[in-house]
């Protein structure tokens, strides 16, 4: 990927919010899917042709030359969608849609040119899927701002089924106040209008929404969503509020914090009938609004953000402070999953087996393990102990390991421990 170019679209980006960009499908060079290969997961799983990024890797540069060569002459079409199924934590089933190998490397390269243009327009307030910012961020900067005082009422919301639920002519609309290339939307269009090959064989052709799992969803998801929801949320719920107000998203979970109850209670009333107006719901078991103040932090209710359950407490010397701790749904995800882990690969060699479970541990004590939480998180190494203890003893008819002899055990392969990682 040119430097010079990027740069040069950056610029601009950030310099003319009304400038139009043309001729970005000749971005899509050879050279340009070449570097942005390297960013996609080699190990997702294969789309419908069945090829894996090893055997298309083989002969890496004829691919890309041949599918170079069919966009810049109008002859590509975009493959079905595979879908699978993931399990959700509440016993639902999360649809995801995998493009084939192909399309996933074409979709690297128009994501990166959006990320261009669209990473100067983004606002602060949004977290999700960007580059140098996640839900950590998020969950920082929504801590400092409630520590302030200034914000007594949330409104704490969630889009049902988001990803299903975007329009493909309104996103298009929004795509050409910053892009002037037909054939660049047409490729976008393609693959909003691809069809899904679903688990029963049959093929569906949605008419709305951009699955999940596809490179270029979550960009096309964050656009969607700017203009939606933050943009309207800056420029005139902001405008209309008598006192302070802060918005803080991560993808379509959000939390608005308002100084004024009333001010609080207009966003909640009008919030459904705005993403309405982009063809989009509320998910009302998930969205609520709540006294949430430093001054009677004793009244105060608690809400969930990112995985997180936040509240006023006491603090140091008696004062209110923000306490948070894992979510007990989350929680209570984490402990299965590694649960389901565990009776899978406890037949592994040990070296192994301990190896892989303490990088999942790691992975958890790195998201979980913020200032506060160490309770929560040495609970679950609690936990995660005597599942491990039953699931070791398991795995033949006599028992394996007393008590004493398992503390030797977790002691010799140094069971990964509880920590804080981030004192935010």
């Amino acid at each position: 990927m040119k430097q010079t170019s990027r740069l040069g679209r950056a610029k601009k980006a950030a310099s003319d919010k009304a400038h139009r960009f043309q001729n970005l499908i000749g971005m899509l060079t050879v050279g340009y899917l070449l570097a942005g290969w390297r960013l996609i997961n080699k190990r997702a799983a294969c789309g419908v042709d069945r090829q894996d990024a090893r055997r298309y890797e083989a002969n890496l540069r004829e691919n890309v030359e041949a599918l170079v060569s069919v966009v810049k002459e109008g002859r590509y079409r975009a493959k079905l969608v595979l879908r699978r199924y993931i399990p959700k934590h509440n016993g639902k089933w999360r649809p995801l849609g995998i493009p084939a190998i192909a399309d996933k490397v074409l979709q690297m390269g128009v994501t990166k040119i959006l990320e261009e243009i669209y990473e100067q327009d983004f606002l602060g307030c949004s977290y999700g899927y960007r580059p140098n910012v996640g839900a950590l961020d998020a969950v920082r900067d929504l801590s400092a701002e409630l520590r302030s005082g200034r914000y007594h009422f949330l409104v704490e919301a969630d889009i049902r089924s988001y990803f299903d639920k975007i329009d493909h002519e309104k996103l298009i609309e929004l795509l050409k106040k910053r892009i002037d290339d037909k054939p660049f939307l047409r490729l976008i269009r393609k693959w909003l209008k691809a069809g899904i090959l679903e688990t029963d064989g049959q093929v569906s052709h949605p008419e709305t929404g951009t699955p999940q799992g596809g490179i270029l969803s979550p960009m096309l998801a964050n656009i969607y969503l700017h203009h939606a929801l933050d943009v309207w949320f800056e420029e005139t719920v902001k405008v209309h509020c008598r006192g302070a107000a802060y918005l803080c998203r991560y993808a379509d979970d959000f939390v608005g914090a308002f100084e004024h109850e009333a001010d609080a209670e207009r966003f909640y009333r009008v919030l459904d009938a705005r993403l309405g107006s982009f063809g989009l719901e509320v998910a009302e078991d998930k969205t609520n609004r709540l006294r949430f103040s430093r001054l009677d932090w004793k009244k105060s209710g608690t809400f969930e953000f990112l995985g997180f359950e936040f509240r006023w407490g006491r603090g140091r010397g008696g004062k209110p402070a923000i306490k948070r701790r894992t979510s007990r749904k989350k929680y209570r995800a984490s402990l299965a999953s590694i649960r389901a882990w565990c009776h899978e690969h406890c037949r592994r060699s040990k070296e192994k087996f301990f190896a892989a479970l303490n990088a999942k541990l790691r992975g958890y004590y790195n998201y979980s393990g913020i200032r506060g939480n160490f309770e929560s998180i040495d609970n679950f190494f609690y936990q995660v102990t005597r599942m491990l203890y039953r699931q070791l003893n398991r795995r033949s008819q006599r028992r394996s390991y007393n008590w004493k002899g398992f503390a030797e055990l977790i002691k010799v392969f140094k069971l990964e421990r509880p920590h804080i990682c981030h004192c935010f």
